[in-house]
């Protein structure tokens, strides 16, 4: 089967909710990490495939096909740049990794951007689930899934609770892990470990005009005592918001070609992709997916988690990683290396590319060789990508 090779990666710098970034329409938002690959990577724009873009919520003004609207508000992409927008929850734009690798190893396309958007700030979460309430359309959840789960609500905040008393988790080790995403977030940000794979976005501010460079949502002054004192999400369990991912906007992109592509268009690889998995478990605990997605992706590449240099597991809440970590065995100094989403922000559909842009850096900024990225998503789907920097 032919390979599929990463050739850039890139992503905005998180913006917090009603912050930096809340004045950019996200179809403006894609626009800009669209563009960035393509003129870094130097590759004609009029031979891109396809643009497949992950987005969550499809509503508003992220509806209207989201990703097609991000190629018409793009600089560089012709007319012609065929797009589709996919919803795999908070996994979409790993998904659409997925997707464009699958397209580029089936000899179907060559060049494919993967990419994902999120304006959390101008279309809140939840915006395309709750519209019944508003037009007094029907309930997303069918009476066949009522009658087949019976009397059960399907809610992240519970599957996290779920997680942390599975494993044995106490809130003061959820807090512990919440201060080191932002401490390593911080580090990686004063290092400068984030230059290579940010895009610049202009925005308007009081001040007059700026560029948006650094993730709004690291505390630099994070201590124990802070994190500790945050309010409980529910009474009787051990997350907060500060052991959970927060709000974001913003957009990402992965350049996704064959080998092809490479000679015909002289591009120099990133990165060879080995492994693209998905599988899917349990709808009510939902967040614990990514342990046994890891241990099939890992079983089907042929290595072991110790044969991992680095890994990226979304930190959708602080449990879903330390059980990971748990399960797997791995080595919580491979984790996460740059600070996760507690820190840096979880912009839902652009997640999945998000990370593999910090994951394709950090493997080069580090001279590590494999990297591994999963996430959990919605209905207690994950995926699984295993990457070789080259």
């Amino acid at each position: 089967m032919a390979t599929a090779y990463i050739v850039d990666a890139v992503r905005t710098a998180g913006g917090r909710r009603g912050g930096r970034l809340a004045g950019v329409h996200p179809v403006d938002l894609l626009a800009k990490s669209l563009d960035a690959v393509v003129e870094r990577s130097g590759v004609d724009p009029s031979a891109i495939d396809d643009v497949v873009t992950g987005c969550v919520s499809q509503a508003g003004e992220q509806a209207g096909q989201v990703g097609r609207m991000g190629v018409l508000a793009s600089k560089l992409l012709p007319q012609s740049t065929p797009a589709v927008s996919i919803d795999r929850q908070c996994g979409s734009s790993q998904q659409a990794i997925q997707f464009a690798a699958q397209a580029v190893m089936s000899g179907t396309q060559d060049i494919v951007i993967a990419s994902g958007v999120e304006s959390m700030t101008r279309v809140p979460m939840g915006t395309n689930m709750t519209l019944h309430m508003k037009e007094g359309l029907g309930n997303y959840m069918s009476d066949g899934v009522k009658a087949k789960y019976p009397g059960v609500q399907f809610s992240q905040f519970m599957g996290a609770e779920m997680i942390a008393k599975k494993h044995g988790m106490t809130k003061e080790e959820l807090d512990a892990f919440s201060l080191n995403s932002h401490m390593k977030a911080k580090a990686a940000t004063e290092a400068g470990a984030f230059e290579n794979e940010i895009v610049a976005v202009e925005i308007e501010t009081p001040e007059g005009t700026e560029m948006h460079t650094v993730d709004e949502g690291i505390r630099f002054d994070a201590t124990i005592e802070g994190i500790s004192g945050v309010k409980l999400i529910d009474p009787r369990g051990m997350v907060t918001a500060a052991s959970a991912s927060q709000i974001c906007d913003g957009s990402s992109a992965v350049l996704v070609v064959s080998e092809e592509a490479l000679k015909t268009h002289n591009l120099t690889p990133m990165a060879r992709i080995h492994n693209l998995t998905v599988t899917a478990g349990d709808p009510v605990i939902m967040l614990e997916e990514p342990l046994f997605a890891t241990d099939k992706a890992l079983a089907r590449a042929g290595l072991k988690i110790g044969d991992i240099d680095l890994y990226e597991v979304n930190e959708a809440f602080a449990p879903v990683p330390m059980a990971w970590l748990k399960h797997t065995g791995a080595d919580p100094e491979k984790l996460n290396v740059h600070g996760g989403a507690i820190a840096l922000g979880h912009p839902l559909g652009a997640s999945g590319t998000k990370l593999m842009a910090t994951l394709v850096h950090a493997l080069k900024r580090h001279g590590k060789k494999y990297g591994l990225q999963t996430m959990c998503e919605g209905g207690g789907v994950a995926n699984v990508t295993i990457i070789e920097s080259l």
